[in-house]
């Protein structure tokens, strides 16, 4: 099991991708605590996730408030000791067009995709920094680096990732840390589910493998940049997407 005796922080954890990267976590014999803000939802989610590894804990935590994110490092730590991975997969979209959208759009989306990303890495990085090691793992997208129609905010916050990502990856190397960027296309979450047929076809039919992603996708992904095998990987971006923005 490569991740046997590490533990492995997840904002957002609760569904979709984090769900899914738990999941894939647990099964390869890491610590999971998953974060989400919803104390209920938190719980039903370790207990579903139990079926996969009985090493799961969860807390609800703000990611956007320093002292919730603060007893959540904590948390993890008196639990399992350490910190070796952290992935920043928490965000939300507020769409709206540039000359329609409201400030709370704005800064709702800034607050939790780029703030609270900021917010999570410098406390888990100090935590990595005593312990000489680890690695953060964020979630940006291709919107992030292309943009797109209608997301201002989500496409600057994804930018704003990508940036933070590089720069720590400057700063942090030296404490043998880690870090890098995810940047999925379309992935088949549960709010995608939703969208008409017509519009996954549409979806499908941009990729070069017209196909869309799945969770599982973007949690191998994490896995992998994780992972022994990457460990000369740091400060890049790798794109899950089927080829979208070719």
């Amino acid at each position: 099991m490569r991740f046997s005796g590490q533990t492995v922080m997840i904002t957002g954890g609760c569904k979709g991708i984090g769900y899914s990267t738990a999941i894939k976590f647990l099964k390869e014999g890491a610590n999971v605590v998953i974060l989400d803000l919803n104390t209920q939802e938190t719980e039903a989610a370790v207990s579903r996730l139990r079926e996969y590894g009985d090493k799961i804990e969860g807390t609800a935590a703000d990611v956007t408030d320093r002292s919730s994110v603060a007893a959540a490092i904590q948390f993890t730590i008196n639990r399992f000791g350490s910190i070796d991975v952290l992935i920043n997969n928490a965000g939300i979209t507020q769409d709206a067009q540039l000359l329609k959208m409201e400030e709370e759009q704005w800064n709702s989306v800034i607050d939790v995709n780029l703030k609270g990303v900021f917010n999570m890495t410098q406390a888990a990085a100090l935590q990595m920094k005593e312990q000489n090691s680890g690695v953060i793992l964020n979630a940006s997208s291709v919107v992030g680096l292309h943009g797109n129609f209608g997301q201002t905010n989500y496409a600057a916050s994804k930018s704003g990732v990508i940036g933070m990502t590089k720069t720590w990856a400057k700063e942090l190397g030296r404490y043998n840390i880690r870090v890098n960027a995810v940047a999925p296309g379309f992935v088949l979450t549960d709010m995608v589910k939703k969208v008409p047929e017509k519009v996954l076809n549409s979806m499908k039919e941009k990729s070069l493998l017209k196909d869309i992603g799945l969770p599982e996708d973007i949690a191998n992904a994490y896995a992998f940049l994780a992972s022994e095998e990457a460990k000369f990987v740091t400060g890049t971006v790798l794109s899950v997407d089927g080829g979208l923005t070719l």
